[in-house]
Formats: structure tokens, C-alpha cells, sequence
């Protein structure tokens, strides 16, 4: 597995602020190399030598891991806050829709010229360390050596000047592995990513409903967590997923089959669901992986906008890709509500799938064999 760094991210806004600091932090939970862990509370402070009258700045911290260097995790959080709209000017202190800064790299210190690793304002300024120690409060400062609580005790105009913003409950962040894990409820006054919720109601308008109806009232709010969770796929990668779980096969050189492996994806043309079950095989060469790992492969690209022949393919060539088996056969059989539901509406119709690598495609009798078992 790739190594991992421990990171902190400052998160900061004082225009459209409960608006933009949700959305910042839905789109590093879905950053493919950037994995948030655990997010302070909301905390409120003035604007710091802006102009007389400035907004008031909301500020969370979040810690979590990454695989990609200091400057590549700088430059992801530059373009993360272009794509918001920030606008960089020669006044720093100027409001802003968004301020996305690397905190804390490990316990890396450089100055890379154009700014530093651990934020020097984290000494310095209440705003950035009060979030940081709510978060990672045993977190030690490379430079001074003292935790992150221990930098604010020694601010102690810290508590006065940022102050928690209890009527804003962020939705934590989250690795949707299984569904189990994953809270899909509206938690009162939770926030969870108004610009995505935004798009759902005015979807709901577009229909001739009223989002603002009872029934409806926190449906963006959920439909925005269900769809997060149904394309986790595209937020999970390879070694994240096998996790080191690839063992020496000892001398096991006879075929290896997962069947009856229940998936569930949504169609790229018309975003409705397809599922079904698919049946993973292959012959070892020098490796086996764990049991699990072959159904973690499937939901990984079954979380994503999908077409069945594409989803089947990615799930062979992955296994022939981490174990360089012999061979490798998966099948799989699923049912469409694209043909289902609309168009020619047979309910009862289904799709099957395969794709052979290696010896299930050179060996007629490998091939039979786990045509067979997958029958059986």
C-alpha cells in the first residue's frame, strides 16, 4: 500500500460561508489521495486586518492521511478553491468565498519560499489554532514541540475571540464502505453540502414538486448523502481497497472461486440502478488475496455511473493486475431498471456478462470448469 502521511487542513470563509465550507470539505472527502478523518466543530472569529466591517469568518479544521507530497497536496487545495470561485489578490486579508491551507505534514518542516510547513499562523493566529486543537488537540507542533491545546492555552485571548458556532452541525466525514457504516439520515440542523442539496431542489421544482413541503423539506439533504454513498467508487482507490491483503499462495494452484457476490450500481445513460451477482475466479500463480478483497474490487467499480460489459472487464483486469494469476473469469448477471422500469418495460429480463484472461481464455476446459461451478 502506498505510504501515507498524516495531514491537517484549515478550512476558512467569510463570503457564502455556509454555503462554501460544506462543499470544501464534501470535495476533500471525495479526493481520491486525500482521506479526512476526523472535523472540529464550526468556530467563529472576526476578520483578521480585513477592511472595517468585514464579514465575520467561519473556520474548521480537518486531519487525515494522503499519498501525495507537500506540494502536490498544496496545489489539489489551490485548485480546489478556484473551482469555488476564490479569487487571489495582493491583499491577503481581502474576504474570501474560500481559504483551503495545509496545516500540518507529518511532522515536516520546510519553507517552501512562498509559504511553510507546519503554517506558521498556527503560533501566531487563534483563528487557525483553536479549530486544530478541537480536532487534533495532541498534535505536536514540529517547531515549539507543544501540542496544539498546549499552543492555545497560550493564547489566552483564544477563546473569546473564536467561539464555536453551535447552531451549524457539520455531517463528519465518512468512508462508505458498507452501508452499515454510513449514517443516510438529516440529523436536525445538520449541514451537509447546501450547493449539492441546491441542485436536488431545483430538480424537485423542474418536476412540479415543492421542496419546502413537509415531506420533502430535508429530502436534498438525504438524497445528497445516498448519492455520495452509491458513487463512493469514485472516491476509494486500489490500495485502499486490498489493503496489504495479498499472500504468498503457498502452493495453491487450483482455481479459486467468489460467487454469488451481490452488487449494485447505477446506469451512465440514464442514472437509474442495475444489480444483480456477480462470480469472481482465477488460477494462482505465486499469490492468493484475501477472501473479502474480491468483493471490496467488485463494489469499487459498482460504485460508480457504470455499464455492465465495462464494470465486468475493470473487475477482471484489476485481479489479473494485483495477483498475476494464471488466469482470471468473472461473470456477471444483472437486472436493469433502464429496461425495466422504461422503454420496453420487461421486468423479468436480465444481462450476463463475462470476460476470461490468461488460462479461462486459452483453455477451453479451464473456461468449462468455471462456467460449471458458477451454474452450480
Amino acid at each position: 500500500m502506498t505510504d501515507q502521511t498524516p495531514i491537517a487542513i484549515n478550512i476558512g470563509s467569510n463570503v457564502d460561508k455556509e454555503r462554501c465550507i460544506p462543499h470544501a470539505i464534501r470535495m476533500l472527502r471525495r479526493h481520491p489521495q486525500i482521506h479526512i478523518d476526523v472535523m472540529s466543530r464550526v468556530f467563529r472569529s472576526e476578520s483578521v486586518g480585513g477592511p472595517d466591517g468585514a464579514p465575520e469568518f467561519h473556520n474548521v479544521a480537518v486531519a487525515g492521511t494522503t499519498d501525495l507530497s507537500p506540494e502536490a497536496l498544496r496545489a489539489e487545495l489551490r485548485a480546489m478553491e478556484e473551482s469555488m470561485g476564490r479569487q487571489r489578490s495582493e491583499d491577503k486579508n481581502a474576504p474570501r468565498k474560500i481559504d483551503l491551507d495545509v496545516a500540518f505534514f507529518g511532522d515536516l518542516q520546510k519553507d517552501f519560499g512562498d509559504w511553510q510547513v507546519p503554517d506558521p499562523e498556527i503560533v501566531e493566529q487563534a483563528h487557525v489554532a483553536v479549530p486544530l486543537a478541537d480536532v487534533a488537540p495532541d498534535w505536536v507542533h514540529p517547531v515549539t514541540g507543544l501540542t496544539t491545546y498546549e499552543l492555545v492555552i497560550k493564547q489566552p485571548e483564544a477563546r473569546e475571540m473564536v467561539q464555536p458556532v453551535m447552531a451549524i452541525q457539520l455531517s463528519t466525514p465518512h468512508h462508505p464502505r458498507h452501508a452499515a457504516e454510513f449514517d443516510f439520515e438529516a440529523r436536525e440542523d445538520e449541514v451537509y453540502d447546501p450547493h449539492f442539496e441546491s441542485l436536488v431542489s431545483g430538480m424537485l421544482v423542474e418536476i412540479g414538486e415543492d421542496p419546502s413541503r413537509e415531506g420533502l423539506a430535508r429530502t436534498p439533504l438525504r438524497v445528497a448523502k445516498a448519492m455520495d454513498f452509491l458513487t463512493s467508487g469514485y472516491s476509494r482507490n486500489l490500495d485502499e481497497v486490498v489493503n496489504d491483503a495479498i499472500f504468498d499462495a503457498e502452493g495453491a494452484d487450483e482455481m479459486v472461486l467468489v460467487k454469488d457476490i451481490e452488487f449494485y450500481s447505477l446506469c451512465e445513460h440514464h442514472m437509474l440502478p442495475f444489480y444483480g451477482r456477480a462470480a469472481v475466479a482465477y488460477l494462482p500463480d505465486e499469490n492468493i488475496i484475501g477472501l473479502s478483497k474480491i468483493a471490496r474490487v467488485v463494489d469499487l467499480f459498482g460504485r460508480r455511473l457504470q455499464v455492465q460489459e465495462r464494470m465486468t472487464n475493470q473487475i477482471a483486469d484489476t485481479i489479473s493486475e494485483i495477483l498475476q494469476p494464471h488466469g482470471v473469469g468473472v461473470v456477471l448477471e444483472g437486472k436493469h431498471f433502464c429496461m425495466m422500469m422504461r422503454g420496453v418495460q420487461k421486468q423479468d429480463s436480465s444481462m450476463i456478462t463475462s470476460s476470461m484472461r490468461g488460462t479461462f481464455k486459452s483453455d477451453a476446459r479451464t473456461r468449462q470448469e468455471f462456467l460449471d461451478l458458477v451454474r452450480s
